[in-house]
């Protein structure tokens, strides 16, 4: 491999990667903002039933957005992971893990999503039960999946905390962007521990401390999509990291 082609390989992760985030940031503000912000009435199960009915066609077009935003998911994690292990190989993989985590739970909670879908339908058995019994298990289902996504983000909030660290100590990437990312973290388990702990407060907290969260995800995005990495940076980190790689193989 020449020199340019192992020059192009890191800009081409971070293109990839950034534009990927940005798709999922992008989507995943669609689908809560104006999709499910707005067929879901807070405390209204009849009003929420009739929304998800009237527009079944947009409640179903969110979630196989959703589901398209976490495999992207996958493919960031794979280009943050070639990126940052130079850095530490331990600490990457521990990312990716951590990572990997948090999209199989918010896959698997989309699962909750769908029972309204079932509960609100026409299908015979259902006439079992009074249509206000459909319509507030189906509310319990769409407040289960707001607790399933805390439950997701406190890996994440892991994540940011890890990976803003091998971004801070990279040199191929800004320090600050490490540091967002690590505000991000903290935001995201303060936020999803008190929505376990104390809901109420949660709700008054939520759009606040969010946005740090925002700011920092958003950063990374369009400076990995726009700018990638210092490439001289890149070549010394990953130059020395090869020289300390054959000494460690001669002493085996």
């Amino acid at each position: 491999m020449t020199a340019a082609a192992r020059q192009a390989s890191p800009q081409s992760y971070a293109r990839f990667g950034g534009l990927l985030y940005l798709i999922i940031i992008v989507a995943g503000a669609l689908g809560e903002l104006f999709i499910r912000g707005k067929l879901v009435v807070p405390g209204n199960a009849a009003a929420t039933a009739s929304n998800i009915l009237a527009s079944e066609t947009l409640w179903r077009l969110g979630i196989a957005g959703d589901l398209v935003m976490h495999v992207c998911d996958v493919f960031v994690m794979w280009a943050l992971y070639v990126l940052l292990r130079p850095v530490s190989r331990n600490l990457a993989l521990l990312n990716l893990l951590l990572n990997l985590i948090q999209t199989a739970v918010l896959v698997a909670n989309k699962l909750n999503l769908l029972v309204p879908l079932f509960l609100l339908g026409e299908t015979p058995y259902l006439k079992a039960f009074e249509p206000a019994q459909l319509q507030a298990w189906s509310y319990v289902a769409i407040r289960l999946h707001e607790y399933g996504f805390g439950v997701g983000l406190i890996f994440f909030g892991f994540v940011c905390l890890v990976e803003g660290h091998l971004i801070r100590a990279s040199g191929y990437l800004p320090r600050v962007l490490g540091v967002l990312m690590q505000v991000a973290g903290a935001c995201y388990l303060i936020n999803s521990f008190a929505l376990l702990l104390a809901p109420d407060f949660e709700g008054q907290l939520f759009p606040f401390i969010l946005m740090p969260c925002l700011v920092a995800e958003l950063s990374l995005a369009l400076w990995l999509l726009v700018k990638g990495v210092n490439l001289q940076e890149w070549t010394r980190r990953t130059g020395s990291a090869s020289v300390e790689g054959s000494a460690t193989a001669g002493l085996r």
